[in-house]
């Protein structure tokens, strides 16, 4: 485990961030010896050996606290209570756009995954039934791999060649941007571009993944992108909503956009803002909560409405998000008193298959880590898995003889005869020749005897592992389906079984109710979200009855998955060795302080400082640091120098590109004075610090940071305990805190590395190693 070195695809390419194209990995074994901080930061290795022992240096920490300086001030006193009302109400407008869009991405999904997965059954159907008469059945069988695999190749080129982030479901990276974890290139346009186009061809390349997922990243997104007034890639600045330009205002509208996505594609649009809550946002105020819901409302009603007018229902608003459940019938569903043991049994089921899952996943993504890293081989691997399913769920409708009668309120899509009696269709092929989406309906809704359970055995194993592999690979595709589809499997299963055990159990054991708590707990043992999940799936199944059987079911499935392995999301997020903040400090974590986790010595800047020393400071490559506590110097005295502002690197480069000089203000009366705007102009992409060109004599001027310079930061002195300035950082959701002693000299910083480094493992509490990639 401890000698894994490729870096994985979720930072941007590797001549980028300046490493030289693919080089040999290193093998590093685990056990370094212990240096000291200082040393270890100049010895680190430049590749990144990937095991969760360690911390990545790539990822930085956004600035969700505002930067309080002068101009800031001057700003917000010169505004009026007009004016902070006209903010208020375009924010509610940026959510409505947000919600808007949101909605007609998923209608856009939704409508090109139905037409051309339609076609594809249709001409799959046909030549089956051609050759099911004829004989040379192989010929059906080849058209439906090779349909599959080349639908699947262009959905992994775009991802593999184009934008590497926008392979898989997209949830761990806006988990982290979430958390305040600047993931790069994660909400650009190019991204939600490939991301569409990706997961419509994931789908209809007939993988096992849905396409539920992936609306949670694009609604990310299209906030990110709306919010903001312009777009960097397409390089065009709307001069609108010019004021949100900073990380604090961005990330709330982040976490209205991923709630957005999760309502379009489940209907639920309080699913949706309880999602936003549990899986990102740090921090939480009421306002929010009220417009984060609104968009999420707005974003399922275009979705409804537009799909009324593609069903030509115009205006009819019934059907909700991408996945619909169906309704549940109140007399069919109801459940007894003793059935609740039955529902928690149920859920530690999920729990441990759940369990299972992940650790395939987990071991399976190191093995991609390690061998799979090219773009062509990853291409390679998605076409072989396209091609494999379509094998194996032809192999499986092949010698499957589960007939079932063609009723008249028959609702099969596509149901294919093959050598069954006329009259009838194959339910195998109900199961696997569909989308995901329709067979889990099926699933919940057909008649209890439509499929033996022989069948649902089979669809449960094999859909379990292709579904494990899928999950992955470099297309966008979203984990939430496939994850339902095999807990409704077995759930129906299980109601099939209970039925047969029991001589009066037809009466009670109504597979599709037990197909239902099937798909909660397995999802529940995936995934590991308890509020929202349970939730979204009494939203999604319009029937309020089930609340207290899924709770119940998603508890047991998170409390007996949790005790093997964590949830599929957290794993990949450690992966990646991302700085990820929980919500608490690591409970044993009393007996550090301040002093102990501290990042030391500090580079500090004076109030007024040489613009040479800044220049020098910040292209210094081995000290990347994005924060400077700027000091002052007691006149006469020899005294240190004590803390009186903090200022960041961006606001550094945007001076010196500014040539905010002493020297130059005083010799010319006409300059203007450098104001907030030029430095959101600036934002989110600031120029590297080696575009800037410095003459020699400019070195030698002197630069004032009074005004640039945040004048009040957040310090703690060098004594707090580790869970204080825990709670402190996340709760604030800082990127510096100034550790000082008491006499408010500067003795340390601590950052969100300082803090994720700290972890409670199986041997107590765990320290990472920090690594440079």
């Amino acid at each position: 485990m401890a000698n894994i070195t490729k870096k994985v695809s979720w930072s941007s390419r590797a001549d980028e961030s300046g490493a030289t194209g693919e080089g040999t990995p290193l093998l590093n074994g685990s056990e370094q010896p212990r240096h000291s901080r200082q040393d270890s930061l100049r010895g680190r290795p430049k590749e990144i050996p990937h095991n969760e022992k360690l911390l990545s240096l790539k990822f930085e920490s956004l600035d969700y606290d505002n930067i309080e300086n002068q101009l800031f001030l001057e700003e917000e006193r010169r505004m009026s209570y007009m004016g902070f009302r006209c903010l208020e109400i375009s924010r509610w407008v940026v959510c409505g756009l947000i919600g808007f869009l949101t909605g007609l991405i998923a209608c856009f999904i939704d409508i090109a995954v139905e037409e051309l997965a339609g076609f594809k059954y249709q001409v799959v159907k046909e030549n089956i039934e051609k050759f099911t008469e004829v004989g040379g059945l192989s010929i059906s069988l080849i058209l439906w791999a090779v349909l599959n695999s080349a639908i699947v190749m262009i959905g992994a080129i775009i991802v593999a060649f184009f934008e590497p982030i926008a392979a898989g479901s997209g949830i761990p990276q806006i988990k982290c941007y979430l958390n305040g974890v600047k993931i790069p290139r994660v909400v650009r346009l190019k991204t939600l571009v490939v991301k569409v186009c990706g997961v419509i061809c994931s789908v209809v390349g007939g993988l096992a993944v849905g396409k539920e997922g992936p609306m949670i990243h694009s609604g990310a997104v299209v906030a990110a992108g709306v919010s903001q007034g312009r777009s960097t890639s397409l390089k065009r600045d709307f001069k609108i909503f010019e004021y949100f330009r900073r990380d604090t205002e961005k990330r709330d509208f982040v976490s209205a956009g991923a709630a957005a996505g999760v309502s379009a594609a489940f209907g639920a649009p309080v699913g949706g803002v309880l999602f936003s809550l549990e899986e990102g946002a740090s921090f939480w105020n009421q306002m929010l909560t009220w417009r984060i819901f609104f968009a999420s409302m707005i974003s399922t009603f275009t979705l409804n409405f537009f799909l009324s007018i593609y069903h030509n229902k115009t205006g009819d608003l019934s059907s909700p998000g991408l996945i619909n459940f169906g309704r549940f019938e109140s007399d069919s569903v109801a459940y007894n008193l003793y059935e609740i043991p039955l529902f928690i049994a149920m859920g530690a089921i999920g729990g441990l298959l759940g369990a299972l899952f992940n650790v395939l996943n987990y071991w399976l993504t190191i093995f991609r880590i390690r061998y799979v890293h090219r773009p062509c081989l990853q291409v390679m691997e998605a076409m072989l898995v396209a091609a494999v399913t379509a094998t194996v769920s032809f192999t499986m409708i092949y010698f499957s003889n589960d007939c079932q009668p063609l009723g008249p309120e028959h609702t099969e899509e596509y149901p294919l005869q093959l050598f069954c009696a006329d009259g009838e269709y194959n339910s195998m092929a109900t199961a696997f020749f569909n989308t995901p989406e329709r067979s889990v309906r099926s699933l919940f809704h057909n008649q209890p005897d439509t499929y033996n359970p022989l069948t649902l055995g089979l669809f449960t194993l094999t859909y379990f592992f292709l579904a494990c592999w899928t999950y992955g690979l470099a297309v966008s595709a979203g984990v939430f389906i496939p994850s339902l589809l095999i807990g409704a499997a077995w759930g129906r299963l299980f109601g099939r079984l209970l039925a047969a055990i029991t001589s009066s159990g037809s009466i009670w054991a109504d597979p599709g109710k037990y197909a239902l708590i099937g798909a909660a707990a397995q999802l529940g043992g995936i995934v590991r979200m308890t509020l929202s999940l349970t939730v979204i799936m009494v939203e999604a199944t319009g029937n309020v009855t089930y609340g207290l059987p899924i709770m119940l079911v998603l508890m047991t499935a998170k409390i007996v998955g949790d005790y093997f392995v964590e949830g599929l999301y957290d794993i990949h997020i450690k992966l990646q060795s991302v700085p990820f903040l929980h919500w608490e400090a690591p409970a044993t974590s009393h007996w550090l302080t301040a002093r102990e986790v501290m990042s030391s010595p500090v580079t500090c800047l004076n109030r007024i400082e040489k613009v040479g020393t800044i220049v020098d400071t910040l292209s210094n490559t081995s000290t990347n640091h994005n924060g400077f506590p700027v000091v002052v110097q007691v006149t006469g005295s020899d005294e240190p120098a004590k803390l009186c502002g903090l200022i960041l690197r961006s606001q550094l480069i945007v001076l010196l590109k500014h040539k905010v000089f002493v020297e130059l203000a005083r010799s010319r009366l006409t300059q203007r004075k450098l104001q907030l705007k030029d430095f959101r102009d600036a934002y989110p992409r600031f120029p590297p610090i080696q575009s800037i060109h410095v003459s020699q004599d400019e070195r030698e001027c002197m630069m004032d940071l009074t005004e640039f310079m945040n004048a009040t930061p957040y310090t703690v002195p060098q004594e707090t305990s580790l869970p204080r300035v825990f709670k402190l950082f996340r709760a604030l959701g800082l990127r510096h805190l100034v550790v000082v002693d008491d006499e408010n000299r500067v003795v340390g910083l601590v950052t969100r590395k300082d803090l994720a480094r700290y972890h409670l493992g199986k041997h107590g509490l765990e320290e990472l190693q920090l690594a440079q990639t």
